[in-house]
């Protein structure tokens, strides 16, 4: 099995794709850059973008993995299904599996919190929105990692030290959801 990531620090975070071969068994692949979004995997004129789209047409991937800018799906949402619907119309060409990695609000009571001007609730709930609509309108899997964040936060050290990014137990935690999630569509 071959799984294409595609996403940014919080893919690349503790590595995450080395976590998810050992668990999957999978060849895992990773683009990614600090602050990118699905936009720039669509655009041929990056580096990322050129990079992406050549693997898309040019190699064979079972699931390719789509994570958004951190806030992204809440700041600029209607780009961010923008760029879902024409990546995954290019997965499906490929003949392989979208699957959304839906993140996380940013940590309960942090600063990283207060900037976005709203609460973690409605955070996390803007959040879950925006992945579930993008996993539905593109029939793709959906990997709830904010969900699964939501749930445990209280019980479990999750967030670095930004409050943004996980920790080693937070990627673990993705990690976890993520080859659930393939290894029961497998």
């Amino acid at each position: 099995m071959r799984i294409l990531m595609l996403g940014n620090s919080f893919t690349a975070a503790n590595n995450l794709p080395q976590q998810l071969a050992s668990l999957t068994g999978a060849e895992v692949v990773a683009h990614t850059r600090g602050g990118a979004r699905l936009a720039e995997q669509m655009n041929p004129k990056t580096k990322m973008g050129a990079r992406t789209l050549a693997a898309l047409v040019n190699e064979r991937w079972d699931y390719v993995i789509l994570q958004e800018m951190s806030n992204g799906p809440v700041t600029a949402r209607e780009k961010f299904l923008q760029s879902a619907r024409g990546l995954c119309e290019k997965i499906r060409a490929a003949s392989a599996i979208p699957v959304f990695y839906a993140t996380w609000a940013y940590e309960n009571g942090s600063k990283k919190m207060a900037v976005m001007n709203m609460s973690y609730e409605e955070m996390y709930q803007a959040m879950y929105e925006a992945y579930h609509h993008a996993a539905e309108e593109n029939q793709a899997l959906i990997a709830d990692v904010g969900k699964a964040f939501y749930e445990k936060a209280d019980e479990i050290k999750l967030y670095a030290e930004d409050s943004c990014h996980p920790n080693e137990m937070g990627t673990k935690l993705a990690a976890e959801v993520i080859a659930e999630v393939i290894l029961q569509d497998t």
